[in-house]
């Protein structure tokens, strides 16, 4: 973990430079205006340490696993919830979501506590489908935040945005405000995905404007990006408009999904992922790891592990929920990924044992990337064995230095040429 959390910072060293210099560019703009999603400072280097988890409902067929990194941010302000029964609905009902908060994890934290209470309030003992769930799902999110409002000190800036899903035995609902998004894959290809809440989309922009709203640099009074959210109560004051209607709306985009037994998998995902991988990239990702017998939560924490190395500087957090139609273990699959784990660890040897000077991680990972490796993970490619090549590396650094200290011991002393042997992970 430690050699792939260098080869991150050496990595990505120049994308976090430009980052900050974007944001302070964006915060000098305007004029000291404080935008409510930022920026936040970076750290020096990520926070890669994850708690991965899940859990499975065998009698209809319900896998999930989730994950969250707080990566190069400051602090973390995702959260998410899952649910795998729901009290009071029959067996089949299940409910997840992944929230982003900005401005603070506040509005986040309370989305994935207390969310899954609304919706079952809202749905009550024998919701009706799909219509009476589609409303019962507005309602809830419109009454979570209410309720947050209520609670919210008064001034205080901050919201979240937020993706759920509600599964049925008969339905998939998707609901979301914001940008973080949700991906369903059927039949091997992305069937269906959310479109995030930007106040320039033609609906968002049309009841921004009728509040007497404006939209400045593709932000909300040139600060906010998102156009819907829990919280961001200074964005919701418009007189005489009901909360649906206001400058920034809590209530969700919902789609109602009939299931299908092609049905594979739904991914949900605040932006930091998002802001690496498009739809189509995460569902081949998620179903070539699927084939080689992953479990749902290390999947989440490996594909979390690919986004940092493409680049994502935010907060990421990922829910992945597998149905019965879900890609199985091929043997074949199984095979080919050793024998490409293999070959990555010896080519790692070679460079390190060709070099005239010992090579940096930073180094060996870009000759790699140069090269043409065949079968790399869809979606992810060289990205996705950035741990496999770091250990390799980190397994050579620790052989070579058991070679420095025997020499040392043996000679009494550190030649010139048993120090230049070291490989040097700082490099």
């Amino acid at each position: 973990m430690a050699a792939f959390a260098r080869l991150l910072e050496r990595l990505l060293w120049p994308a976090r430079k430009e980052k900050e210099e974007v944001e302070e560019e964006e915060e000098e703009g305007e004029a000291g205006r404080r935008a409510l999603d930022g920026p936040q400072s970076l750290l020096a280097a990520p926070r890669c340490a994850q708690q991965p988890h899940g859990g499975a409902a065998v009698s209809w067929g319900l896998r999930f696993g989730a994950s969250a990194a707080q990566g190069w941010r400051a602090r973390m302000e995702d959260a998410h919830c899952a649910w795998l029964a729901l009290p009071g609905l029959p067996p089949g009902w299940a409910f997840f979501a992944v929230l982003d908060g900005h401005g603070g994890a506040r509005a986040a934290r309370f989305g994935a506590r207390h969310l899954p209470r609304h919706v079952l309030d809202a749905l009550g003992p024998a919701p009706g489908e799909p219509d009476g769930v589609r409303w019962a799902l507005r309602r809830a999110f419109l009454d979570a935040d209410e309720r947050l409002r209520s609670l919210w000190p008064r001034g205080e800036p901050g919201g979240s945005t937020a993706v759920a899903l509600l599964v049925s035995p008969s339905f998939l609902y998707l609901a979301h405000c914001g940008d973080s998004r949700a991906v369903l894959s059927r039949a091997g290809a992305v069937a269906f995905s959310t479109e995030d809440h930007r106040p320039l989309r033609p609906r968002e922009r049309e009841r921004i404007h009728d509040a007497g709203g404006t939209i400045c640099r593709r932000r909300i009074e040139g600060s906010l990006a998102v156009s819907r959210a829990l919280g961001d109560f200074a964005y919701k004051e418009a007189p005489g408009r009901p909360p649906e209607l206001q400058l920034v709306s809590a209530e969700p985009e919902v789609a109602a999904l009939a299931r299908q037994a092609e049905d594979e998998f739904v991914v949900l995902a605040s932006d930091g992922v998002w802001d690496t991988m498009s739809g189509a990239d995460l569902a081949g990702l998620v179903a070539s790891r699927l084939r080689l017998g992953l479990a749902p939560e290390l999947l989440c924490a490996q594909l979390l592990d690919t986004c940092l190395c493409k680049g994502s500087l935010d907060n990421m957090t990922c829910i992945l929920v597998c149905f019965p139609g879900a890609p199985r273990p091929c043997e074949e699959a199984i095979r080919r990924e050793l024998a490409l784990d293999t070959a990555l660890g010896h080519r790692v040897a070679e460079l390190c044992a060709s070099a005239q000077e010992p090579p940096s991680l930073n180094t060996v990972f870009t000759t790699l990337a140069s090269e043409d490796i065949p079968d790399l993970p869809p979606g992810g490619g060289l990205y996705c064995k950035a741990n496999v090549i770091a250990e390799a590396y980190s397994q050579l650094c620790q052989a070579s230095e058991e070679c420095w200290e025997k020499g040392r011991d043996g000679a009494g002393k550190l030649t010139h040429t048993q120090s230049g042997s070291v490989l040097d992970l700082e490099a």
